[in-house]
């Protein structure tokens, strides 16, 4: 197993459920089919930042990081498409990546990834019903 999904599978481990010591969140993941020792679990919570609460582990609040949606979306964004479950946000060049960092800073329900080229944003949605939505809320910041 790698680092990144051991990390991803605990951080959906004690969102689902009270883990309050290494011990239930190592038994936790040899539940998944992921060994990890105690030094391993010890430098997994340090690095994601996780606190030992009366409710058991949760990681802290992270910090505002990147540019903001509505900034990115007025400045950068020239159009926004649909292709069924794909909502396609075509940018300015070389602007992509930064929309697609603000796309994924909002950790919006509605979706599930994003791919960014040099002036493309590909927006994975779970169906099209949902990257209708998404594309209305673009829009409707890009005409602010």
């Amino acid at each position: 197993m790698n680092k990144g999904f051991r990390q991803g599978q605990i951080l959906k481990i004690i969102g689902a459920r009270q883990i309050f010591t290494q011990e239930e969140l190592a038994r936790a993941l040899k539940e998944l089919g992921i060994p990890a020792t105690q030094v391993t679990l010890s430098r997994d919570i340090r690095e994601l930042g996780l606190v030992k609460t009366a409710d058991g582990y949760r990681q802290l609040p992270a910090e505002a990081s990147g540019p903001a949606l509505d900034d990115v979306i007025g400045e950068y964004v020239q159009d926004v498409l649909i292709a069924q479950n794909l909502v396609i946000v075509k940018t300015l060049p070389a602007n992509a990546s930064t929309v697609a960092v603000a796309l994924d800073s909002e950790e919006l329900e509605e979706i599930v990834g994003t791919i960014a080229g040099d002036d493309t944003v590909l927006v994975v949605t779970p169906d099209s019903a949902t990257a209708e939505r998404l594309r209305a809320r673009l829009l409707g910041i890009l005409s602010a």
